[in-house]
Order: structure tokens, then sequence, then C-alpha cells
């Protein structure tokens, strides 16, 4: 694998936005807002690393993954081992989200990367997982069907291209989208600027200009 494979998490921003994916993981910019607040703040609940057995379920939380076919590489929240009659077992990957569940599909495609992740390192089928939604305290299950695994891969195609050109794409203002994207007001979507990271730095240096030549005037 690259000595810089592509975050998993990445898959949600791409499917989402490949802009946002590109703002994060290229410019390396982010702001938080009371929703990725309360999401990092459900995420950190499962990061302590270890592995739990209860009722010959095993769980194992704070996981690392990885694809070498799709450059992949993160941490999963938990991965449930089920275990079968012949006494194998099935990973089942859980990701915890805050919120509910919503009408696209990037959380399920940053699941299912998750599950092909599992495919290729224990060799063994990962049909389905969960997503374990804060606000209504409740697992949605997602199968990976052949539609969710090609999203998926397509996601990781993007990023690899995305990553490979160093980028951003030009914004394209979708209102709903944009208005609940945490980095709206550095993104700029409906003026369709590309690099907010450029746009950031002009505006401090601009700042800093005028503060020179107010202080020596």
């Amino acid at each position: 694998m690259d000595d810089d494979p592509i975050p998993i998490s990445a898959i949600q921003h791409a499917v989402y936005c490949l802009r946002q994916a590109a703002l994060i993981h290229i410019e390396r910019l982010w702001e938080e807002n009371r929703l990725t607040t309360e999401g990092r703040v459900l995420h950190e609940a499962t990061q302590e690393p270890g592995a739990r057995y209860s009722r010959g379920l095993r769980r194992v939380s704070a996981m690392p993954l990885a694809s070498r076919r799709l450059e992949l590489a993160g941490v999963a929240d938990v991965v449930e081992f089920h275990r079968a009659a012949q006494g194998e077992e099935t990973p089942y990957p859980v990701e915890y989200k805050r919120g509910k569940p919503k009408a696209h599909r990037a959380d399920e495609a940053q699941l299912c990367a998750q599950g092909l992740c599992l495919e290729e390192m224990t060799g063994r089928p990962v049909p389905e997982g969960a997503l374990f939604y804060g606000e209504t305290r409740r697992r949605v299950v997602v199968a990976f069907d052949d539609e969710l695994r090609r999203v998926t891969e397509h996601a990781a195609a993007a990023l690899r291209e995305l990553f490979a050109s160093g980028h951003t794409p030009a914004a394209e203002y979708e209102a709903r989208k944009c208005g609940a994207c945490s980095l709206k007001d550095l993104c700029r979507p409906q003026i369709g600027g590309r690099s907010a990271k450029r746009w950031r730095e002009r505006q401090v240096r601009e700042a800093l200009d005028g503060r020179t030549w107010t202080a020596a005037s």
C-alpha cells in the first residue's frame, strides 16, 4: 500500500461533496459546528481499543482497517464478529453517527468501505453492517449490495484521482446540502471559489497589511 493511503472517513466526504473532501483532506481545513462537535464526542466514546466477549459475540473497538486494492486505511468504531454454526466468524462493522438517518448515502458508503476492507483483510464475505445514530439511539442495518459497493468504489477512485492532482474542485452550490456543511463559510459555494485555503491566506495578508499601514500612518 502507498505510504499515504486514503482515509476511510474521506469516502463519506466524497459522496456528500467532492469539494468538501478536498478542503478537508488536501487543504487541511476544518471548522467545528454543533453537529460536528456532537459527532466527535459520540465517536470518542468508542475510540478505546479493545475486545469484549458477550454471549458468544466478539466486539472489537477502534479496529484498524486497510485495503490495498482501494488504497484505503482507517479505524472502525466497532467490528462485531458473528460466529456461524461452523465456527467461522463473519465481520460486522458498526459506525456511530450523531443525528438521524439521512437522505444521501454518504454514511452508508463509509460503512461499506469498512466492509470492503474487512473482506480483504479476513477473506470472509461481509454482506452488511450497521449505523448507530445518536439522536434516534437505534441501529440501521445497511446491506452492502452491488449498488452501494459501486458508489463506494467510485468514491474511492474519485479520491485517488483528487489526491493525485492536488487540486480542489470548484464549488457547486446546492442550498440544502451547502447549508448543512460546517465548511460553508470557508468554501463560499455561492460564488464558486476554488481554493479556500488560498482565499483565507489572502484575507489574512490583507488584514495584516492594513494593520501595518494603520500603524505606520
